[in-house]
Parts: C-alpha cells; sequence; structure tokens
C-alpha cells in the first residue's frame, strides 16, 4: 500500500505564499509523477500542476506563472509553491502520485488526505 501525506497548508494573506508538501511512503517501486489538486467548497475538484519523474512539469492557467512545482525524488515527495495568493486560491489541496509498487509495472493512482489552505482577503 502507498500513503501520500501532505504539509503546509494554513491561513495566509491575500497577495502572500505559500509552500506545500507531499511526501510518499509505503510499498513503492517506482514513481512516475506527482500533482496536486485542489477542491475549494462547493466545487469539483480541479486540476493545479504536475511534474513527472523526468522533471516535466504543467500547470493549470490559473496558477500558471506564480507557481512552481518540484519533485525529490530521492525523499519521494513533492512540493508546490505558490505566491500572490488569491481568496480564490482557497481550497483543500489534494496531493497525487502515480506509483508502481512491483517490477510489474502495474501503475495506479494514490491520493493524499488534503491540506487546506485559506487564503483571508
Amino acid at each position: 500500500q502507498v500513503q501520500l501525506q501532505e504539509s503546509g497548508g494554513g491561513l495566509v494573506q491575500a497577495g502572500g505564499s505559500l509552500r506545500l508538501s507531499c511526501v510518499a511512503s509505503g510499498s513503492i517501486f517506482s514513481i512516475r509523477s506527482m500533482g496536486w489538486y485542489r477542491q475549494a467548497p462547493g466545487k469539483e475538484r480541479e486540476f493545479v500542476a504536475f511534474v513527472t519523474a523526468d522533471g516535466g512539469t504543467n500547470y493549470a492557467s490559473r496558477v500558471q506563472g506564480r507557481s512552481s512545482i518540484s519533485m525529490d525524488m530521492s525523499k519521494k515527495s513533492v512540493y508546490l509553491e505558490m505566491a500572490s495568493l488569491k481568496p480564490d486560491d482557497t481550497a483543500v489541496y489534494f496531493c497525487n502520485a502515480f506509483v508502481a509498487t512491483d517490477a510489474a509495472d502495474t501503475y495506479k493512482w494514490y491520493w493524499g488526505q488534503g491540506t487546506q489552505v485559506t487564503v483571508s482577503s
């Protein structure tokens, strides 16, 4: 089994910045990519950003230009730095990872429990 644990959420003032972290643990053979999604109250979960094991990145248009995602494979961790935060960024942020648990190369998606980010105006 694979577990993902997010940290770094909290209350931030508009215009501020934050850094979210997520570490994967458990029976991990290989990680192909890790990323972040978020879900605001009353809204569907939406994509924020992902990073692949070879360093490729992709961002949602809403956070493009003010966010940076990175991965430390040695720590099985992914980080999301966001700046110029807005009240609209308020959401629960979820980490996910595309992981193989054995050499058979069967990859599956795993999710963390989420960390709350609240941006005050």
